[in-house]
Protein backbone atom coordinates (compact mmCIF):
# COMPACT_ATOMS: atom_id res chain seq x y z
CA UNK A 1 0.00 0.00 0.00
CA UNK A 2 0.93 3.48 -0.67
CA UNK A 3 3.00 5.63 1.90
CA UNK A 4 1.28 7.42 5.11
CA UNK A 5 3.66 10.15 4.83
CA UNK A 6 2.64 10.44 0.62
CA UNK A 7 -1.44 10.78 1.15
CA UNK A 8 -3.37 12.65 3.78
CA UNK A 9 -5.02 10.29 5.92
CA UNK A 10 -8.71 9.06 8.05
CA UNK A 11 -8.04 7.74 11.65
CA UNK A 12 -11.07 5.49 11.73
CA UNK A 13 -11.90 2.35 14.23
CA UNK A 14 -12.44 -1.09 14.27
CA UNK A 15 -16.17 -0.98 13.91
CA UNK A 16 -15.70 1.35 10.75
CA UNK A 17 -12.86 -1.01 9.20
CA UNK A 18 -15.17 -3.92 9.60
CA UNK A 19 -18.81 -1.98 8.52
CA UNK A 20 -16.52 -1.28 5.46
CA UNK A 21 -15.63 -4.74 4.60
CA UNK A 22 -19.33 -6.08 5.10
CA UNK A 23 -20.28 -3.94 1.94
CA UNK A 24 -17.12 -4.82 -0.15
CA UNK A 25 -18.03 -8.39 0.09
CA UNK A 26 -21.95 -7.82 -0.73
CA UNK A 27 -23.00 -8.55 2.75
CA UNK A 28 -25.19 -5.61 2.82
CA UNK A 29 -25.84 -5.86 -0.92
CA UNK A 30 -27.99 -4.12 -2.26
CA UNK A 31 -25.21 -1.54 -0.97
CA UNK A 32 -22.26 -1.21 -2.52
CA UNK A 33 -20.42 1.42 -1.37
CA UNK A 34 -20.26 4.70 0.58
CA UNK A 35 -22.72 7.01 -0.39
CA UNK A 36 -23.09 10.41 -1.59
CA UNK A 37 -25.25 12.87 -0.13
CA UNK A 38 -28.32 13.22 -2.80
CA UNK A 39 -28.52 9.14 -2.35
CA UNK A 40 -27.76 9.29 1.22
CA UNK A 41 -30.71 12.03 1.74
CA UNK A 42 -33.12 9.64 -0.27
CA UNK A 43 -32.64 6.35 1.43
CA UNK A 44 -33.03 8.43 4.68
CA UNK A 45 -36.47 9.34 3.41
CA UNK A 46 -37.73 5.91 2.24
CA UNK A 47 -36.01 3.53 3.44
CA UNK A 48 -35.14 1.67 0.52
CA UNK A 49 -31.96 1.18 -1.98
CA UNK A 50 -32.52 0.01 -5.76
CA UNK A 51 -35.21 -1.17 -4.83
CA UNK A 52 -34.79 -3.09 -1.79
CA UNK A 53 -35.32 -2.50 2.37
CA UNK A 54 -32.72 -0.77 3.83
CA UNK A 55 -32.87 1.40 6.71
CA UNK A 56 -30.27 4.04 6.60
CA UNK A 57 -27.99 5.85 4.13
CA UNK A 58 -24.33 3.97 4.12
CA UNK A 59 -21.87 7.01 5.07
CA UNK A 60 -17.70 6.89 6.89
CA UNK A 61 -18.18 10.10 9.08
CA UNK A 62 -15.17 9.25 11.31
CA UNK A 63 -15.21 11.84 14.40
CA UNK A 64 -12.63 14.02 15.83
CA UNK A 65 -10.60 17.46 14.84
CA UNK A 66 -7.33 15.66 12.90
CA UNK A 67 -10.26 13.74 10.56
CA UNK A 68 -12.65 16.84 10.38
CA UNK A 69 -9.73 19.15 9.09
CA UNK A 70 -8.23 16.33 6.90
CA UNK A 71 -12.34 16.10 5.29
CA UNK A 72 -12.85 19.49 4.75
CA UNK A 73 -9.32 20.07 2.68
CA UNK A 74 -10.22 17.35 0.44
CA UNK A 75 -10.60 17.60 -3.85
CA UNK A 76 -12.60 15.26 -5.80
CA UNK A 77 -10.28 12.30 -6.84
CA UNK A 78 -7.90 12.52 -4.31
CA UNK A 79 -6.50 9.13 -2.62
CA UNK A 80 -6.42 9.28 1.13
CA UNK A 81 -5.54 6.09 3.87
CA UNK A 82 -7.59 4.61 5.78
CA UNK A 83 -5.93 4.16 9.46
CA UNK A 84 -7.01 2.17 12.07
CA UNK A 85 -4.79 1.70 15.13
CA UNK A 86 -1.81 3.46 13.03
CA UNK A 87 -1.69 1.11 10.53
CA UNK A 88 -3.06 1.89 6.86
CA UNK A 89 -5.90 -0.35 6.07
CA UNK A 90 -6.84 0.83 3.07
CA UNK A 91 -7.61 3.85 0.60
CA UNK A 92 -10.20 5.78 -0.47
CA UNK A 93 -10.40 7.84 -3.86
CA UNK A 94 -12.64 10.85 -2.97
CA UNK A 95 -16.49 11.25 -4.67
CA UNK A 96 -17.83 13.72 -2.39
CA UNK A 97 -17.82 15.27 1.24
CA UNK A 98 -20.73 16.84 2.92
CA UNK A 99 -22.08 17.69 5.83
CA UNK A 100 -24.22 15.33 7.90
CA UNK A 101 -27.37 15.84 10.39
CA UNK A 102 -25.97 13.98 13.28
CA UNK A 103 -28.53 13.64 15.83
CA UNK A 104 -30.81 12.96 12.56
CA UNK A 105 -28.78 9.89 11.94
CA UNK A 106 -28.76 8.24 15.30
CA UNK A 107 -32.52 8.33 15.23
CA UNK A 108 -32.60 6.91 12.42
CA UNK A 109 -30.73 4.22 13.28
CA UNK A 110 -31.67 3.71 16.99
CA UNK A 111 -35.29 5.38 16.74
CA UNK A 112 -34.23 8.06 19.22
CA UNK A 113 -31.83 11.34 20.30
CA UNK A 114 -32.24 10.56 23.90
CA UNK A 115 -28.52 11.01 25.02
CA UNK A 116 -29.02 8.57 27.94
CA UNK A 117 -29.30 5.68 25.43
CA UNK A 118 -26.39 3.55 25.59
CA UNK A 119 -26.41 3.55 21.58
CA UNK A 120 -26.80 7.17 20.92
CA UNK A 121 -24.49 8.30 23.06
CA UNK A 122 -21.72 5.84 21.46
CA UNK A 123 -22.43 6.70 18.00
CA UNK A 124 -22.38 9.78 18.69
CA UNK A 125 -18.68 10.57 20.17
CA UNK A 126 -17.53 8.41 17.21
CA UNK A 127 -19.61 10.11 14.62
CA UNK A 128 -18.02 13.62 12.82
CA UNK A 129 -19.70 16.24 10.95
CA UNK A 130 -18.73 15.55 7.61
CA UNK A 131 -18.95 12.42 5.31
CA UNK A 132 -16.70 11.04 2.49
CA UNK A 133 -18.17 8.96 -0.57
CA UNK A 134 -16.20 7.51 -3.52
CA UNK A 135 -14.93 3.62 -4.06
CA UNK A 136 -12.53 2.41 -1.48
CA UNK A 137 -10.58 -1.28 -0.50
CA UNK A 138 -10.12 -2.25 2.91
CA UNK A 139 -7.77 -5.24 4.37
CA UNK A 140 -10.32 -7.14 7.08
CA UNK A 141 -9.70 -10.87 5.96
CA UNK A 142 -12.86 -11.65 8.70
CA UNK A 143 -16.50 -11.55 6.81
CA UNK A 144 -13.96 -13.32 3.50
CA UNK A 145 -13.31 -16.10 5.83
CA UNK A 146 -16.68 -16.39 7.23
CA UNK A 147 -18.28 -16.38 3.86
CA UNK A 148 -15.40 -19.10 2.87
CA UNK A 149 -16.43 -20.68 5.73
CA UNK A 150 -19.86 -21.09 4.74
CA UNK A 151 -19.69 -21.94 1.01
CA UNK A 152 -17.18 -24.70 1.94
CA UNK A 153 -19.79 -26.67 4.77
CA UNK A 154 -22.34 -26.21 2.06
CA UNK A 155 -20.31 -28.18 -0.76
CA UNK A 156 -19.04 -30.86 1.95
CA UNK A 157 -22.61 -31.82 2.70
CA UNK A 158 -24.19 -31.19 -0.60
CA UNK A 159 -26.55 -28.97 1.75
CA UNK A 160 -29.75 -28.01 0.10
CA UNK A 161 -31.10 -26.06 2.61
CA UNK A 162 -29.28 -23.48 5.25
CA UNK A 163 -30.58 -22.11 8.28
CA UNK A 164 -29.01 -18.76 9.63
CA UNK A 165 -29.61 -17.61 12.93
CA UNK A 166 -28.00 -14.65 15.20
CA UNK A 167 -26.75 -15.23 18.70
CA UNK A 168 -25.17 -14.03 21.48
CA UNK A 169 -24.64 -16.84 23.73
CA UNK A 170 -23.77 -14.53 26.57
CA UNK A 171 -24.00 -17.34 27.98
CA UNK A 172 -25.50 -20.39 26.20
CA UNK A 173 -28.12 -22.54 27.97
CA UNK A 174 -30.57 -24.90 27.09
CA UNK A 175 -32.88 -22.97 25.00
CA UNK A 176 -30.28 -21.74 22.36
CA UNK A 177 -29.46 -26.00 22.41
CA UNK A 178 -32.92 -26.58 21.91
CA UNK A 179 -33.64 -24.14 19.19
CA UNK A 180 -30.09 -25.53 17.50
CA UNK A 181 -31.81 -28.99 17.88
CA UNK A 182 -35.47 -27.82 16.21
CA UNK A 183 -33.43 -26.02 13.45
CA UNK A 184 -31.71 -29.42 12.38
CA UNK A 185 -34.76 -31.18 12.02
CA UNK A 186 -35.53 -28.81 9.20
CA UNK A 187 -32.66 -28.00 7.38
CA UNK A 188 -29.11 -29.56 6.10
CA UNK A 189 -26.88 -26.94 7.32
CA UNK A 190 -27.23 -24.72 10.38
CA UNK A 191 -25.13 -21.36 10.62
CA UNK A 192 -24.76 -19.95 13.88
CA UNK A 193 -24.05 -16.34 13.54
CA UNK A 194 -21.72 -15.66 16.84
CA UNK A 195 -21.97 -11.85 17.55
CA UNK A 196 -18.93 -10.39 17.80
CA UNK A 197 -19.07 -6.35 19.78
CA UNK A 198 -16.35 -4.41 19.58
CA UNK A 199 -17.21 -2.75 23.36
CA UNK A 200 -16.31 -4.78 26.16
CA UNK A 201 -18.46 -7.83 27.70
CA UNK A 202 -18.44 -9.68 30.61
CA UNK A 203 -17.98 -12.64 28.54
CA UNK A 204 -15.76 -12.27 25.86
CA UNK A 205 -15.99 -13.22 22.35
CA UNK A 206 -13.13 -16.27 22.13
CA UNK A 207 -15.10 -17.53 25.88
CA UNK A 208 -18.25 -17.80 24.18
CA UNK A 209 -16.87 -19.24 21.26
CA UNK A 210 -15.29 -21.83 23.28
CA UNK A 211 -18.21 -22.57 24.49
CA UNK A 212 -20.42 -22.85 21.72
CA UNK A 213 -18.10 -25.06 19.97
CA UNK A 214 -17.45 -27.29 23.12
CA UNK A 215 -21.39 -27.91 22.48
CA UNK A 216 -21.53 -28.58 19.09
CA UNK A 217 -18.62 -31.01 18.82
CA UNK A 218 -19.61 -33.01 21.88
CA UNK A 219 -23.66 -33.17 21.85
CA UNK A 220 -24.54 -31.90 18.11
CA UNK A 221 -23.96 -33.53 14.39
CA UNK A 222 -20.99 -31.27 14.06
CA UNK A 223 -20.05 -31.71 10.53
CA UNK A 224 -23.58 -29.81 10.18
CA UNK A 225 -23.35 -26.21 12.36
CA UNK A 226 -21.05 -23.97 11.61
CA UNK A 227 -20.26 -20.71 13.67
CA UNK A 228 -19.33 -17.69 12.22
CA UNK A 229 -18.40 -14.40 13.68
CA UNK A 230 -21.01 -12.36 13.10
CA UNK A 231 -19.40 -8.34 12.91
CA UNK A 232 -21.43 -6.29 14.96
CA UNK A 233 -20.92 -2.70 14.36
CA UNK A 234 -22.98 0.02 15.87
CA UNK A 235 -25.40 -0.35 12.22
CA UNK A 236 -26.99 -3.30 13.91
CA UNK A 237 -27.31 -2.16 17.05
CA UNK A 238 -30.81 -0.32 17.13
CA UNK A 239 -34.17 -0.89 16.38
CA UNK A 240 -33.57 -1.85 12.24
CA UNK A 241 -31.67 -5.19 13.90
CA UNK A 242 -33.91 -7.70 11.99
CA UNK A 243 -33.83 -6.04 8.44
CA UNK A 244 -30.26 -5.71 8.60
CA UNK A 245 -29.41 -9.47 10.26
CA UNK A 246 -32.00 -10.72 7.55
CA UNK A 247 -29.81 -8.91 4.75
CA UNK A 248 -26.60 -10.10 5.70
CA UNK A 249 -27.78 -13.78 6.31
CA UNK A 250 -29.13 -13.66 3.10
CA UNK A 251 -26.09 -12.37 1.48
CA UNK A 252 -24.07 -14.90 3.62
CA UNK A 253 -25.61 -17.79 1.20
CA UNK A 254 -28.24 -18.71 3.91
CA UNK A 255 -32.08 -20.08 2.30
CA UNK A 256 -33.93 -19.60 6.01
CA UNK A 257 -33.53 -17.55 9.09
CA UNK A 258 -34.54 -18.72 12.77
CA UNK A 259 -35.44 -16.27 14.93
CA UNK A 260 -36.70 -16.64 19.00
CA UNK A 261 -40.78 -15.23 19.38
CA UNK A 262 -39.73 -13.28 21.91
CA UNK A 263 -37.15 -10.97 19.84
CA UNK A 264 -37.69 -7.37 20.90
CA UNK A 265 -38.17 -6.42 17.31
CA UNK A 266 -40.21 -8.82 15.61
CA UNK A 267 -43.32 -6.76 16.15
CA UNK A 268 -45.68 -10.20 15.75
CA UNK A 269 -49.67 -9.26 15.40
CA UNK A 270 -52.65 -10.60 13.39
CA UNK A 271 -53.99 -9.10 10.15
CA UNK A 272 -56.79 -10.94 8.71
CA UNK A 273 -56.83 -13.84 10.74
CA UNK A 274 -52.94 -14.11 9.68
CA UNK A 275 -50.26 -13.79 12.36
CA UNK A 276 -47.56 -11.17 10.70
CA UNK A 277 -44.28 -9.58 11.86
CA UNK A 278 -41.95 -6.60 10.49
CA UNK A 279 -40.80 -9.01 7.90
CA UNK A 280 -44.36 -8.48 6.12
CA UNK A 281 -43.10 -5.07 5.62
CA UNK A 282 -40.12 -5.51 4.34
CA UNK A 283 -38.86 -5.42 0.44
CA UNK A 284 -36.44 -7.89 -1.13
CA UNK A 285 -36.12 -10.24 1.31
CA UNK A 286 -36.25 -13.87 0.35
CA UNK A 287 -35.59 -15.72 2.69
CA UNK A 288 -38.01 -18.27 4.80
CA UNK A 289 -38.55 -16.71 8.14
CA UNK A 290 -38.65 -19.41 10.98
CA UNK A 291 -40.13 -17.87 14.07
CA UNK A 292 -39.61 -20.56 17.23
CA UNK A 293 -41.56 -20.46 20.32
CA UNK A 294 -40.22 -19.07 23.44
CA UNK A 295 -38.90 -21.88 25.53
CA UNK A 296 -39.12 -22.42 29.41
CA UNK A 297 -38.52 -25.08 32.16
CA UNK A 298 -41.45 -26.82 33.44
CA UNK A 299 -41.05 -27.55 36.91
CA UNK A 300 -44.29 -30.29 36.77
CA UNK A 301 -43.52 -31.39 33.06
CA UNK A 302 -39.56 -31.73 34.12
CA UNK A 303 -38.50 -30.47 30.72
CA UNK A 304 -37.87 -28.03 28.31
CA UNK A 305 -41.24 -26.70 26.81
CA UNK A 306 -43.40 -23.94 24.96
CA UNK A 307 -45.70 -21.99 26.83
CA UNK A 308 -48.67 -23.54 23.93
CA UNK A 309 -47.24 -26.78 24.70
CA UNK A 310 -47.56 -27.04 28.38
CA UNK A 311 -50.96 -27.16 30.31
CA UNK A 312 -49.50 -26.01 33.18
CA UNK A 313 -49.52 -22.41 34.45
CA UNK A 314 -46.76 -19.40 33.80
CA UNK A 315 -46.20 -20.03 37.69
CA UNK A 316 -44.91 -23.39 36.82
CA UNK A 317 -42.12 -21.96 34.22
CA UNK A 318 -38.64 -21.20 34.95
CA UNK A 319 -37.21 -18.63 32.30
CA UNK A 320 -33.80 -18.98 30.47
CA UNK A 321 -32.98 -15.33 30.96
CA UNK A 322 -29.58 -14.48 29.85
CA UNK A 323 -28.92 -11.39 31.93
CA UNK A 324 -30.08 -13.67 35.50
CA UNK A 325 -27.89 -16.66 34.33
CA UNK A 326 -25.03 -14.11 33.74
CA UNK A 327 -25.17 -12.80 36.82
CA UNK A 328 -24.99 -16.18 38.68
CA UNK A 329 -21.76 -16.32 36.42
CA UNK A 330 -20.67 -12.98 37.68
CA UNK A 331 -20.52 -14.03 41.10
CA UNK A 332 -18.83 -16.96 40.66
CA UNK A 333 -22.35 -19.47 40.81
CA UNK A 334 -23.25 -22.62 39.25
CA UNK A 335 -26.16 -22.08 37.20
CA UNK A 336 -28.52 -25.04 37.59
CA UNK A 337 -27.74 -27.80 35.32
CA UNK A 338 -31.43 -27.48 34.19
CA UNK A 339 -30.73 -24.42 32.85
CA UNK A 340 -26.87 -24.51 31.32
CA UNK A 341 -24.92 -27.66 30.56
CA UNK A 342 -22.40 -28.43 33.53
CA UNK A 343 -19.62 -28.15 31.32
CA UNK A 344 -20.69 -25.23 29.51
CA UNK A 345 -20.89 -23.20 32.97
CA UNK A 346 -17.35 -25.13 33.86
CA UNK A 347 -16.04 -23.30 30.50
CA UNK A 348 -17.28 -19.90 31.59
CA UNK A 349 -16.36 -19.87 35.37
CA UNK A 350 -13.02 -21.39 34.74
CA UNK A 351 -12.02 -18.54 32.32
CA UNK A 352 -14.00 -15.84 34.14
CA UNK A 353 -12.11 -16.66 37.49
CA UNK A 354 -8.84 -18.02 36.76
CA UNK A 355 -6.35 -19.61 39.20
CA UNK A 356 -9.53 -19.07 42.12
CA UNK A 357 -8.71 -21.75 44.02
CA UNK A 358 -5.21 -22.10 46.16
CA UNK A 359 -5.17 -25.77 46.79
CA UNK A 360 -7.24 -27.30 43.66
CA UNK A 361 -5.62 -30.60 44.09
CA UNK A 362 -6.45 -30.80 47.67
CA UNK A 363 -10.18 -29.98 46.71
CA UNK A 364 -10.14 -32.06 43.78
CA UNK A 365 -9.56 -34.80 45.75
CA UNK A 366 -11.03 -34.23 48.49
CA UNK A 367 -14.98 -33.66 46.60
CA UNK A 368 -14.76 -35.63 43.67
CA UNK A 369 -13.87 -39.50 43.33
CA UNK A 370 -11.06 -40.28 41.26
CA UNK A 371 -9.17 -43.28 39.75
CA UNK A 372 -6.18 -44.01 43.12
CA UNK A 373 -3.22 -42.07 40.53
CA UNK A 374 -1.86 -38.61 41.00
CA UNK A 375 -3.14 -36.88 38.16
CA UNK A 376 -3.03 -33.12 37.30
CA UNK A 377 -7.12 -31.24 36.96
CA UNK A 378 -8.02 -27.92 35.52
CA UNK A 379 -10.31 -25.85 37.15
CA UNK A 380 -12.84 -26.42 33.98
CA UNK A 381 -12.64 -30.02 36.00
CA UNK A 382 -13.47 -29.38 38.98
CA UNK A 383 -16.36 -27.46 38.43
CA UNK A 384 -17.82 -29.81 36.45
CA UNK A 385 -17.43 -32.26 38.96
CA UNK A 386 -18.97 -30.16 41.65
CA UNK A 387 -22.06 -29.72 39.44
CA UNK A 388 -22.45 -33.40 39.98
CA UNK A 389 -22.06 -33.49 43.09
CA UNK A 390 -24.71 -31.05 43.07
CA UNK A 391 -27.06 -32.95 41.13
CA UNK A 392 -26.58 -35.99 43.31
CA UNK A 393 -30.25 -36.59 45.32
CA UNK A 394 -29.91 -39.28 47.54
CA UNK A 395 -29.46 -37.25 50.69
CA UNK A 396 -32.29 -35.12 49.60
Amino acid sequence: MASIKRNKSLFIDKEAVASLSLVKEGILSPVEGLMGSAEAKAVDVSSLYKGKSFPFSFLLAPSGKRNKDVLEGLQKGETINLVENHNIVGHLTVGEVFEIDQMARVEKIYGTRDMSHPGVANTISRLGKYAVSGEYEIEFDDVKRAKDKIKEAKKRIDAKHTAGMVMAARPLNRAHERLIRLTLEKNDLVVIFLSKPYSADELSYSVRYEALEHLINTYLPSDRVVVVPFENTYLFAGTNELLLDAIAIQNFGCDSFVIGANHAGLGMFYESHEIKSIFDSFVGIDLKIDISSYFVYCNVCKTLVTQRSCPHGMHHHINFNTESLLQLLKTGLLPPAILMRKDVSAIYLSKMFPNRFKNLGKLYNDLTTNSGLIEEHSEREFYHELMALYQTTSLN
